[in-house]
């Protein structure tokens, strides 16, 4: 006789009989441990963004300069961080969901932004609405893309700098072996020359 267990239970409980069926606690305790990371990232970000707001407010029908720091902000972080666990650092697999995914997800926002604008909208306050509206997204770009320039800049200048180091080293412990060199043959030359007069005589 078939199972008596319907497809839905068997989704959720991962207990199929079928080749196609899903792993159920085997997923979970493989994504977890990322959920988690996302979760208490995204907390964390979430937080600094309200202590930002509680620190600069944003007085009634003004530009929401706060919103839009945070936002700025974060996404140069953004950029940063992208190259240095994309191009110079394996990072731990849970680095990326707590930090690029949580923290930093939490901390810029599009809600707060759309809500600002709404509201400066609502309460007659078109020219800092429009232009928040219009600059958020642009400055949020322009962000990202020079903290990425930046950041390789840097790296590449880094990396020149400690090629030009290693290589000076180099290139004075060939001069000092060389002239070691030198100097042993030499003295080798000289004793035999001498040993030949010796002979000689």
């Amino acid at each position: 006789m078939g199972s008596s267990r319907s497809p839905l239970a068997e989704q959720v409980t991962g207990h199929g009989t079928g080749a196609g069926a899903r792993p159920g606690r085997g997923a979970w305790r493989g994504q977890g441990p990322v959920v988690c990371a996302v979760a208490v990232g995204g907390g964390a970000g979430a937080a600094a963004r309200y202590g930002a707001s509680l620190l600069w407010p944003t007085p009634t029908g003004a530009f929401p300069w706060t919103t839009f720091m945070v936002n700025a902000v974060g996404c140069a972080v953004i950029g940063v961080f992208l190259v240095l666990i994309t191009e110079v650092w394996a990072a731990h697999r849970l680095v990326r969901p707590f930090f690029g995914t949580g923290v930093l997800g939490g901390f810029t926002t599009f809600s707060t932004y759309a809500v600002d604008v709404q509201r400066l909208l609502d309460t007659g306050h078109p020219v800092p609405g429009l232009a928040c509206l219009a600059a958020t997204p642009v400055v949020a770009m322009a962000a990202v893309w020079a903290a990425v320039a930046a950041t390789r800049r840097a790296i590449g200048a880094f990396g020149a700098f400690g090629a030009r180091e290693t290589g000076g080293a180099g290139a004075g412990a060939g001069g000092v072996t060389g002239a070691g060199g030198a100097g042993q043959a030499t003295g080798a030359g000289g004793g035999a020359g001498g040993a030949g007069g010796g002979g000689a005589r």
